[in-house]
């Protein structure tokens, strides 16, 4: 590790949503690489809430955190229609930026704040935490030793059940880009650059404008990935594969709690055996990575890369969708 990796990250948080709270910070406490210096919401007693059990000084404006000498980058959870907005903010002030998931709300908005931050030599980094998770590299792994043979098919489900909220709004805004935003990143994690065959959306309900969808899509080799998302359904959250000589099938994919101990299950030649894989923590292991590319020197091009590849890849599938 070079001298300039011995201090940890400088963190400053913007914004107490549900996801810093309960996943995030919490996770923090088990990266060494990474300090939280100041903590800003709208609400200052809800900073210091959050102060009080994760460190840092609450502050009670987003301003007023990127001012500081003591902040080097900053973790934005804020609602989706916030993260373009703040992440150049942030930028413009100097901090490197780690932005929750879906970054940006059209391939315009991404690319300008890629632009942005390659201008200003600052990593710009989307939190999918999931794919930090080491059960689907041991997954890739094991598709590339041929356990399965040649993969011809990817299909993932992501649902989350929510309840219609008072005054018949929905708890989330749509569905794409925020629930549909894992399985399709899943989809090129395995499938590499996919084009859309094909897509489309649920009419509007108390949940939302756009509460449920799927889409099919297609890889350079031929192997199709089939996905489908929504807030309309009862939990689920996996993936399979299935190849010429066998099929495997991962539960918990994407909302992987630290404790769980994924188990891959394997069809093959007729029979069926499980794989128990190692529990990880992949909030931890994003905040890591961010970290270590900052105090290291690593290369911020390929995060930025995967910003604009998915942001383009989610407005592709709308389109699909509105026909």
């Amino acid at each position: 590790m070079s001298a300039a990796a011995v201090r940890p990250l400088r963190l400053g948080v913007l914004g107490c949503a549900d996801i810093a709270r309960r996943r995030m910070l919490p996770s923090l406490e088990h990266q060494p690489l990474v300090t939280v210096t100041a903590v800003a919401s709208r609400s200052p007693e809800r900073a210091r809430g959050f102060t009080d059990r994760f460190g840092g000084v609450p502050l009670g404006s987003y301003e007023r955190l990127l001012e500081r000498e003591d902040v080097d980058a900053v973790y934005v959870p804020l609602p989706p229609e916030l993260h373009v907005r703040w992440t150049l903010r942030a930028l413009e002030a100097g901090k490197h930026v780690l932005c929750e998931k879906p970054f940006a709300p059209s391939a315009a908005e991404a690319e300008k704040a890629v632009a942005a931050a390659r201008e200003r030599g600052l990593l710009l980094m989307e939190s999918f935490m999931f794919l930090h998770h080491s059960q689907h590299a041991r997954v890739r792994e094991l598709v590339a030793d041929g356990l399965i043979g040649e993969v011809q098919l990817f299909s993932s489900e992501f649902g989350i059940p929510l309840r219609p909220a008072p005054g018949g709004g929905g708890e989330r805004a749509s569905t794409l880009p925020e629930v549909a935003a894992y399985p399709l990143r899943a989809a090129r994690h395995f499938l590499g650059p996919l084009r859309v065959a094909g897509a489309q959306e649920r009419a509007a309900s108390a949940l939302g404008p756009r509460p449920a969808g799927s889409a099919l899509l297609v890889s350079a080799s031929g192997a199709a990935a089939q996905v489908a998302y929504g807030v309309e359904h009862a939990y689920r959250s996996g993936y399979s594969l299935w190849g010429s000589r066998g099929r495997l099938r991962l539960e918990r994919a994407f909302s992987t709690p630290d404790e769980h101990t994924p188990v891959l299950r394997v069809e093959r030649e007729g029979t069926v055996r499980e794989i128990a894989l190692r529990p990880d923590r992949h909030f931890t292991n994003i905040a890591g990575v961010f970290a270590r590319t900052v105090l290291e020197g690593g290369d911020f091009a390929p995060h930025a890369r995967d910003i604009l590849e998915h942001a383009a890849l989610v407005e592709e599938v709308e389109r699909a969708a509105a026909g």
